[in-house]
């Protein structure tokens, strides 16, 4: 949804921005993690379809429902996933994020979190289809224990909101922010195996495979 969202510019990844760490060069904004996402989860035997629309543009605050749109649009052709995952990057904060990353094997990796919508509304209200975030809170948690059971606190702790973030579609739909807008792409891109695995691990076991 937030596909222009992007890392820290280095003397090795360095973008044109189109504001303060975001840009639409797809090399280096969500569709490049996007990308490295599903070349790890074809690698796994799953079918994968990255859709890089751009749907920040003409107006960020309205990108969910674009995004909403291509989403439907799919479903009516009678297109059918197991997961439907929306890839951003988490904003930083050092009093929530501390350690901005875990090492693995000498390399800098960009923690991962996944964040499950209640449908509830900033007021009260809400919306009037809602998530079924139950469902979608037990799968988001059983990704984030098989992150953690490879390297413990990689997966940060799964964040419940008030929002739906088009959770309502289907079960299954997960938000997935890796890192954040002061962890390099590099990071960010070290963390896709791990996150592979785990929802590859987390599929099967909520199957009962």
């Amino acid at each position: 949804t937030h596909t222009y969202e992007a890392y820290e510019i280095t003397e090795t990844e360095t973008y044109t921005p189109t504001e303060k760490w975001r840009t639409r060069d797809e090399q280096y904004n969500m569709v490049a993690v996007g990308d490295a996402l599903a070349r790890e989860l074809t690698a796994r035997g799953f079918i994968v379809v990255h859709d890089t629309t751009a749907f920040e543009p003409p107006n960020l605050s309205t990108a969910y429902t674009r995004s909403l749109e291509m989403l439907k649009a799919r479903l009516d052709t009678g297109e059918q996933y197991d997961y439907w995952i929306d890839v951003h990057r988490d904003a930083y904060s050092g009093a929530y994020n501390g350690g901005n990353g875990v090492e693995i094997d000498g390399q800098s990796v960009a923690h991962v979190m996944l964040l499950v919508g209640k449908g509830e509304g900033q007021t009260g209200r809400g919306f009037d289809e809602k998530p079924d975030w139950e469902a979608n809170l037990r799968i988001a948690q059983a990704v984030t224990d098989a992150v953690n059971a490879q390297t413990e606190g990689l997966c940060r702790k799964v964040m419940l909101k008030a929002g739906r973030f088009n959770q309502h579609v289907q079960v299954g739909c997960l938000l997935v922010e890796v890192g954040n807008n002061r962890n390099t792409l590099g990071e960010a891109l070290a963390s896709m195996p791990y996150l592979a695995d785990a929802l590859d691990e987390a599929w099967s076991s909520l199957k009962g495979n």
